[in-house]
């Protein structure tokens, strides 16, 4: 089973990082309340971007390079998924 590397944007906009094995399933806890703290009161959360990397590894990697970015670049990258 791969990794998904996921963005979502929050109530109030923000964007949150993060990576799981079954994103329907932690998506659902990020709006149900049940996910990280960060997104606890920010809920519902919308799912922007996404990608699926291959090991846990790989998506960790991933996720600290994206956590790095600034907002604008974020923004650029969910805007070059939907193209």
């Amino acid at each position: 089973m791969a990794w998904s590397i996921y963005i979502i944007r929050c109530k109030d906009s923000r964007f949150y990082t993060g990576i799981t094995k079954d994103l329907k399933r932690r998506i659902d806890q990020h709006n149900s309340g049940k996910g990280c703290r960060f997104t606890r009161g920010r809920a519902p959360v919308t799912l922007m971007y996404y990608e699926e990397l291959s090991n846990r590894s790989l998506a960790l990697k991933r996720e600290a390079t994206i956590k790095l970015l600034p907002r604008i670049k974020k923004i650029k990258l969910i805007g070059q998924s939907i193209a």
